[in-house]
């Protein structure tokens, strides 16, 4: 196992840095992860994609939930860890970010939008299933008005729904198949906030190992792969983040 110095060495040393995300790395910006108190999946059933289109009320019980937490998501702001990723960039660092989040807050931190794979879609946007037309959530969310109807397109009527990959809905191939290239690529492969437990994501790191990546996990609690990495840190991804950026600010 790498000391964090030696980690640090390694980084300062390498132009093909894979950094793949998940929900831990936007807790410190208030939005609870999935499993955490507070969070989605604590509270409620997931409404599979397939309930989505073929129940009334399956689209408004999503809607409500979308309700309930719209605001926390839409004031939420990158934090050290966003920046940390988008510092790597701009050191010609980083091939690319993989995420699991939909919350669009690297994207919000300067990365650019050919840098970033979201595995899981964005709840920054929402789309006709219809036609494909796409909408500001904002503008859509301000009709959700007392007992209302799920909302509709406006030019075709179609369901409109969240841009983020449902229970049952398949993963968007052409993001399956960029972070699989990044993946294979990486010289480095850094997990910042994931629990590596939901796959097909969680695979990506163990693809990147096979094909002799160094393998570093930075999160909070424990991951099932720890063991088969080449650096851990369990704490905080902010002050991991900020501590570890003045490390390799030579780089």
């Amino acid at each position: 196992m790498l000391t964090l110095e030696e980690f640090a060495g390694k980084i300062r040393q390498s132009g093909d840095i894979v950094v793949f995300t998940g929900a831990g790395i936007s807790t410190e910006s208030g939005i609870p992860d999935f499993r955490s108190p507070g969070g989605i999946w604590t509270r409620y059933r997931p409404v599979t994609f397939q309930e989505y289109m073929s129940s009334e009320t399956a689209r408004i019980e999503a809607w409500k939930r979308r309700l309930d937490g719209w605001e926390q998501h839409k004031n939420a702001k990158p934090n050290v860890g966003h920046y940390f990723v988008q510092s790597l960039d701009a050191k010609g660092k980083l091939i690319g970010l993989i995420t699991q989040n939909v919350d669009g807050l690297h994207s919000e931190a300067g990365l650019p939008d050919d840098k970033i794979v979201e595995l899981h879609g964005t709840n920054r946007k929402i789309i006709c299933l219809e036609c494909g037309r796409s909408y500001d959530p904002d503008a859509i969310i301000k009709r959700l008005v007392g007992d209302f109807a799920s909302p509709k397109c406006d030019a075709c009527s179609g369901i409109l729904k969240s841009a983020t990959v449902s229970f049952g809905q398949a993963m968007p191939e052409a993001a399956m198949r960029r972070a699989q290239e990044w993946t294979e690529q990486a010289e480095i492969f850094i997990v910042m906030g994931s629990s590596l437990q939901v796959q097909p994501a969680a695979s990506f790191p163990v693809v990147a190992k096979r094909n002799g990546a160094l393998l570093a996990i930075i999160n909070r609690e424990p991951t099932p792969l720890d063991d088969y990495a080449d650096f851990v840190h369990q704490g905080a991804i902010g002050e991991f983040c900020g501590r570890f950026g003045e490390m390799i600010a030579d780089g």
